[in-house]
């Protein structure tokens, strides 16, 4: 195992980082979407605030995390066109006529990061959504457990 200097460390603490404030900014998502009834009008102030904490957590998902991403793969671990993962010269060759630098990893992995994001995105709208549609639909129950039907 090789010892990181401490720019790759600084580059990793980054990364994580902002991983983890994406998370940390998240998380009181569905707490609130519980919390907050549905059809309640917003005041001009809750509409605002809502919508600049919105605008964060969009910046921090499609912005900061991807670009802590991209500076790692770049400065750290050095994943550039000229590092070849498969084909001549390469770390592995195959008998297909295939390049695969570490730059288009590191692009995938990129696009993965955002592809990821954007269902996230579009999951926590629907669930905003549909929050209030959950709890009736859910029948009540008898003491012993048996969900109670109305006859008639």
């Amino acid at each position: 195992m090789r010892d990181f200097t401490r720019e790759e460390e600084v580059a990793v603490v980054a990364f994580l980082t902002s991983v983890a404030i994406l998370i940390v900014l998240v998380a009181p998502i569905p707490w609130y979407a519980k919390r907050r009834p549905v059809g309640t009008p917003l005041t001009w102030g809750e509409a605002l605030l809502a919508a600049t904490y919105v605008f964060l957590i969009l910046f921090w998902l499609y912005g900061v995390v991807p670009h802590q991403w991209l500076d790692w793969a770049d400065n750290e671990l050095n994943w550039r066109p000229d590092r070849i993962l498969i084909g001549p010269g390469g770390e592995y060759w195959t008998t297909f006529p295939i390049t695969i630098s570490y730059q288009v990893i590191r692009d995938v992995a990129a696009v993965i990061i955002y592809g990821i994001a954007l269902v996230g995105n579009v999951w926590f709208w629907i669930y905003w959504q549909n929050r209030g549609q959950r709890a009736e639909a859910e029948p009540s129950r008898s003491t012993f457990g048996r969900p109670l039907v109305k006859e008639g």
